[in-house]
């Protein structure tokens, strides 16, 4: 079996850009379930997957930093704010998209979709759904401005949803499993969009193609850090361990 790559020292506090996401002794208990315990991370590069099992803690990691959950014990700090004491003001600095679409989008068209994460800051509907209509259309999307949602593909939604969440510029963007239900052309659309946004973004996948290259991976393994470096080290090492518990366990339905 692969020896796990080292995990990467955290940083001295002394020395943490204030536009980082911090967890700090992060526990978090959900039901009797520990799903981190202790948990200490600097987020500061700018293109950062996640992966690991399902249920390794990578969706809960995502509600930590959004301010979805709060920790038990600890402190979760995200661009020098605070998830629970500065927890109105989190929308500025992060965005969080569901791995379903549907779960996330509201309004009936997509103008509408994206004119709301203006008006959410006070912005007037009117200067909002306009500056929806020129954000589409500087991306080459007039057409899209009326279309109703449900008449849009499952990737079109997605793209949506992350039209939505960089329209209101938050510094970081968090998306939960982006390519799960996509066919490869809506992934290639997808990645394209990614890779043109400047913004800071946490990836959690479990297509390992989709980050291979990303300057930092952590792999998750029951709400611990099993390796923490470049892409495709991790990557590698992941999918390796993956192919080994695979032929273990056929060697033992076997036995």
């Amino acid at each position: 079996m692969p020896q796990p790559i080292p995990t990467a020292p955290n940083a001295p506090a002394a020395t943490l850009s204030a536009h980082s996401i911090r967890l700090e002794a992060v526990t978090l208990v959900r039901g009797s379930q520990h799903v981190f315990e202790g948990l200490t991370l600097s987020l500061q590069e700018m293109r950062i997957g996640l992966v690991g099992d399902n249920g390794a803690g990578k969706s809960s990691l995502f509600r930590l930093i959004s301010g979805l959950d709060q920790p038990q014990q600890g402190r979760v700090v995200v661009h020098g704010c605070d998830t629970q004491a500065d927890r109105r003001q989190l929308s500025q600095h992060v965005g969080l998209m569901f791995q379903n679409p549907d779960d996330q989008i509201i309004f009936p068209t997509v103008a509408e979709e994206l004119a709301f994460s203006l008006t959410a800051r006070g912005e007037t509907r009117q200067a909002a759904r306009q500056r929806a209509r020129d954000f589409l259309a500087q991306r080459g999307l007039d057409a899209w401005a009326g279309r109703a949602i449900g008449e849009l593909s499952q990737g079109q939604r997605q793209q949506v949803c992350l039209l939505a969440l960089q329209i209101g510029q938050p510094a970081t963007l968090l998306l939960d499993e982006p390519f799960a239900s996509l066919d490869l052309l809506s992934q290639a659309r997808l990645a394209a969009q990614l890779e043109a946004t400047d913004q800071q973004i946490v990836l959690s996948t479990h297509l390992l193609d989709h980050v291979n290259d990303f300057e930092r991976v952590l792999w998750l393994e029951q709400g611990k850090v099993r390796a923490d470096g470049p892409g495709r080290e991790v990557c590698e090492a992941y999918a390796a361990n993956v192919r080994e518990r695979a032929r273990a366990e056929r060697g033992a339905a076997h036995a």
